[in-house]
């Protein structure tokens, strides 16, 4: 009695749609990580793989950044003092929280 290995073939129904593919591409690239190729292999892994990488982005992106009332109080007493917020403060909520402080009296 011979095995005969059977070749298995994803559908074109069950694979990631071209759109699929290059919002993972470009995600991957902005969380400056990897798109395993696991995750290429059907359109369910590359939604969980995608899912996963929004969780992360949010996470980082979302505690570096100042929050929208702390640009607002940041602004208002850059008007009061007739002086501009540095740029590189409107990056990080911690050096934007230290201008504000030194600045607020």
């Amino acid at each position: 009695m011979s095995h005969v290995r059977q070749k298995t073939f994803a559908s074109p129904a069950t694979l990631p749609t071209p759109k699929q593919m290059a919002y993972a591409r470009a995600l991957a690239q902005q969380n400056e990580s990897v798109l395993p190729w696991e995750a290429t292999t059907s359109r369910q892994n590359l939604s969980q793989w995608i899912d996963a990488q929004l969780v992360r982005a949010r996470a980082s992106d979302a505690n570096l950044r100042p929050t929208s009332k702390q640009v607002a109080f940041a602004e208002r007493i850059a008007r009061m003092k007739r002086s501009a917020v540095p740029d590189e403060c409107f990056r990080s909520r911690e050096l934007l929280s230290r201008w504000i402080d030194s600045n607020r009296h």
